[in-house]
């Protein structure tokens, strides 16, 4: 990994090949973070576009008051947020907290579930359903190892609200899984 000045020092003066380093260093992080915010494939590949391209046009601004991927990370955050505003026309991500107990009622038995998909998937599962602002929080602490204070950088969320999304998300899928265990 080269150092992260250097870099950006290079990108600064339009080194296209320093950019490229910095993409496939970051690529997965907005990729990962921006598929848990949007779940349309096709507009994941288009918001992860335009978070490259904010990153590119505002590299000059970053004044290494964090790390890299924090800041990168914070960018496409608010990039994919923004985007699901505009497309959902909703004002206000929590909306969707009230839909999510809905969101479990299915057809099938817990049982063919439980024999199609394998534990992590039912897990993954629950995490997609849970509403926007908790599937960030999670994925950011516990898939991208992130801690709150850089949370708390990407997202603008207080400590104690990030602490209280992953509280709620964490409970919201073990009584998930729990309803499926107990009725097997």
């Amino acid at each position: 990994m080269e150092n992260e000045e250097e870099l950006i020092s290079r990108i600064v003066n339009q080194d296209i090949k320093a950019f490229k380093i910095l993409v496939t260093q970051h690529e997965k992080l907005v990729v990962f973070m921006i598929n848990r915010i949007i779940q349309n494939q096709e507009d994941v590949k288009d918001v992860c576009q335009e978070v490259f391209i904010k990153v590119y046009s505002n590299i000059a601004q970053f004044k290494f008051q964090s790390k890299l991927s924090t800041w990168i990370a914070r960018i496409a955050y608010f990039t994919a947020v923004n985007y699901l505003k505009k497309v959902s026309g909703k004002r206000d991500l929590t909306d969707d907290l009230s839909d999510f107990e809905n969101a479990h009622q299915t057809s099938e038995n817990p049982e063919t579930l439980l024999l199609k998909k394998d534990a992590s998937g039912i897990i993954q599962q629950e995490i997609e359903k849970l509403p926007v602002n908790y599937r960030t929080v999670l994925t950011l602490y516990h898939l991208n190892e992130f801690s709150y204070q850089e949370i708390q950088e990407i997202t603008g969320m207080p400590e104690g609200t990030i602490k209280n999304y992953l509280f709620r998300a964490r409970k919201l899928i073990k009584d998930q899984l729990e309803t499926y265990i107990n009725k097997i």
